[in-house]
């Protein structure tokens, strides 16, 4: 992950969102609170930052989020309708009006031949909107989770422009 590339694309994230009055949360599988550090790591970001959710158990996907469990059962935690879904729940439950999610299988274990390890599914909502992309991402754990994050960011700042 190309730090200094992250923390300007998040800074200009950030003022857009503090200049429309607008706040961001996450909800986070795979990256296990990464965006959200990442997105903190920025000063002033509690201007616009609501806060996150650390949704690595189905369980949390549904009780905090409200990932309908047949959804889950359905089409598996990584999958468009669960990140829809995740992304939509933290705008409700953190009162924000941006929100970005990601669900994904860093590895090194858990890929199947249908989602092999570096599949993630990564949704950004706001109020009467969402949109959804599938990656699937190479390296070791740690290079999935930082191109998800990357990806994650990137994705914000078309959507907070």
């Amino acid at each position: 992950m190309d730090t200094y590339l992250v923390a300007r694309a998040v800074a200009e994230i950030g003022e857009c969102l503090r200049v429309q009055d607008h706040l961001l949360a996450t909800a986070e599988s795979c990256t296990g609170g990464l965006i959200a550090s990442t997105l903190t790591d920025t000063p002033g970001s509690s201007e616009w930052f609501a806060g996150s959710v650390v949704a690595y158990a189905n369980e949390v996907k549904t009780k905090l989020l409200g990932v309908p469990e047949t959804t889950l059962e359905q089409y598996g935690a990584v999958s468009e309708p669960v990140v829809i879904a995740m992304a939509q729940g933290a705008l409700k439950a953190l009162g924000a009006d941006v929100s970005v999610a990601v669900s994904g299988i860093a590895g090194p274990g858990g890929g199947t031949p249908d989602k092999p390890v570096g599949t993630v599914w990564i949704a950004w909502a706001w109020p009467g909107g969402n949109r959804a992309r599938q990656y699937n991402f190479q390296g070791t754990r740690d290079q999935i989770k930082g191109q998800t994050v990357m990806a994650a960011v990137n994705g914000l700042l078309g959507v907070t422009k």
